[in-house]
């Protein structure tokens, strides 16, 4: 008998106002055998996240199951009672979501959260539990368990604190654990570290896994079959590496397709806005010896001992020419944001220079001119919080015409209607808040922002992380079509190889502030020399060796230069 087995499973979205009632999940049926690994795959919206919390017997508001069963262990679970709900929950089935920080109680320090699943399911003393969660700890590989313990959820990295939560999930040694998108805003290596740790547990524990993702190389790397997802149906079903070698259906074929692989050919050159002669000019974006130091957090054993924080920059330097896009890549801490922070005027080097058209640019940017501020212009990782959610898009848009160029009514508008169909986007739109729109409708909304100031120099800052594959593979084209139109330079900040590799001329690899890779993509991504940088190409093939290369220390500041 399958551990858990899905009947025709149906769920709906009702409208608060008319009453009508939307399926998001259409009739899916699959089952899961012990220590059985199953991969649901599709992009936003198909019904992943929905159908995994039904497995758990639970929907969001406006959610509700309208048809179909979900056995376990023979037993319908969507007739159980709360009691048998909450006994079910945490003791013999368990769940990894997505964003571990808004996961984790803000104001609790992360051990104590852990001692509570054990004092409630296992009825363990205050003592016991701690003991068992430091265990958990150990076991997860949190790097200083005893430390990790006493930190709040913010004050671990995004890879500790996903391993927190699996530590959370495997405290009453589940029989299934479902686990939604648990690595999408990792960095690669921590990505890897995570799934090899899950992979490691399931061999160890027997439990039974249901992987959800959109990206089609975690499933080929961890999971033995794949159900593949759209608009709350399953179109595809099959063994992980016949999918992901050879789907059968034209939405698996795409989805293959979109994925920006790092073992894949490199991509034919544009044709460059006057090329050559950007090649001799002088840089737009000079960028020497740059170092940057945080200063110390504020407390009572900082007033008594004062001490340094260490250098989250330490001596860079890198040029950028016009019309060319420079890949900043490395794991989360390396000085990826920190770099563009203060290309972008947030923060002043604490010493080096940036020169920017051959004028120095140390000054934050309350002290830049209006004409500075609109040359450099920076796209965020989240749009939905970089969009001012109580304004329409044509405010958006039409504001930085306004302040930059004077232009207003129908001239701004006329102009941010452009904006969108370079973004291939439709000018309904415009009468719509951020929060109407969709992740890659947002994404390039704040791309079509950024240029309506005809800037010279764009940063992106991991402006594709949180995007499915598909939609992703849209916005780099739609980005590099429109940088290619107007000849605007671009420093691309990313930690996922496979699109660097894609969008990039040059490439920096960064290592702890440190520049220890640089030169063009293709000698980069093709010729390696530091050790660091064959370990994020290891790491982004899903290649298992990746953990063998011992990560050589830095080299020398200053001895590699972004050209």
């Amino acid at each position: 008998m399958p551990l858990l087995e899905v009947k025709d499973l149906r769920i709906a979205y009702q409208n608060p106002s008319t009453g009508e009632q939307m399926l998001a999940v259409d009739g899916v049926s699959f089952k899961v055998e012990p220590g059985e690994t199953l991969g649901i795959v599709g992009e936003s919206g198909c019904g992943k996240s929905t159908l995994a919390r039904a497995l758990m017997a639970y929907c969001r508001p406006g959610g509700v199951i309208v048809g179909g069963e979900v056995l376990f262990d023979g037993n319908n679970i969507l007739e159980f009672t709360d009691e048998q709900i909450r006994e079910l929950r945490g003791r013999r089935m368990a769940m990894v979501p997505q964003d571990p920080l808004t996961s984790l109680t803000y104001h609790m320090k992360v051990g104590p959260q852990i001692d509570e699943i054990l004092k409630i399911h296992q009825q363990l003393g205050a003592h016991a539990a701690r003991l068992s969660t430091l265990k958990l700890f150990e076991g997860t590989n949190l790097p200083t368990p005893e430390k990790s313990y006493g930190r709040y959820p913010h004050e671990n990295s995004g890879g500790q604190r996903q391993r927190v939560v699996i530590a959370g999930a495997l405290a009453c040694q589940p029989d299934l654990l479902i686990l939604d998108e648990p690595t999408t805003a990792l960095d690669t290596t921590t990505e890897m570290q995570v799934l090899k740790l899950v992979k490691e547990l399931r061999d160890r524990m027997g439990t039974a896994l249901i992987y959800i993702t959109h990206d089609l190389t975690l499933t080929d790397y961890i999971c033995e079959n794949v159900l593949v997802m759209r608009e709350g149906k399953v179109v595809e079903r099959g063994k992980a590496t016949e999918i992901f070698s050879a789907p059968q259906t034209d939405y698996g074929k795409m989805l293959v397709a979109a994925i920006p692989r790092v073992d894949a050919a490199f991509p034919e050159p544009a044709p460059a806005i006057d090329k050559q002669e950007a090649s001799t000019a002088t840089p737009l974006l000079n960028v020497e010896n740059l170092s940057y130091r945080y200063a110390q957090r504020w407390s009572i054993d900082a007033l008594f001992n004062p001490q340094q924080e260490e250098l989250a920059v330490d001596n860079v330097s890198f040029e950028l020419r016009r019309g060319e896009t420079l890949g900043l890549v490395g794991e989360s801490g390396s000085g990826k944001s920190t770099i563009a922070n203060i290309v972008v005027g947030l923060m002043a080097p604490t010493s080096g220079e940036v020169a920017f058209d051959g004028a120095s640019i140390n000054m934050i940017d309350k002290f830049r001119s209006a004409e500075l501020r609109r040359r450099i212009q920076i796209i965020f990782q989240d749009p939905l919080s970089s969009l001012n959610p109580r304004r329409r898009i044509e405010s958006i848009l039409t504001r930085p015409l306004k302040i930059f160029f004077g232009m207003s009514g129908a001239a701004a508008r006329d102009r941010a209607v452009e904006l969108l169909e370079d973004m291939e986007l439709s000018a309904d739109l415009l009468k719509r808040f951020p929060r109407q729109l969709s992740g890659g409708q947002q994404q390039r909304v704040a791309i079509a922002r950024a240029f309506t100031a005809k800037p010279d120099l764009i940063l992106c800052d991991e402006v594709t992380s949180a995007l499915d594959v598909s939609v992703q593979a849209h916005v780099l084209e739609l980005l590099k079509g429109i940088q290619n139109k107007t000849g605007a330079a671009s420093l691309f900040i990313s930690h996922d190889l496979g699109v660097v590799k894609q969008v990039a001329d040059d490439t920096v690899v960064l290592q702890k502030g440190h520049i220890v890779d640089a030169g063009t993509t293709r000698s980069v991504f093709g010729d390696p020399t530091h050790t660091y940088t064959k370990l994020l190409l290891a790491a982004a093939s899903r290649r298992e060796d990746y953990a063998d290369l011992s990560t050589a220390a830095p080299t020398t500041a200053g001895a590699l230069r972004g050209r």
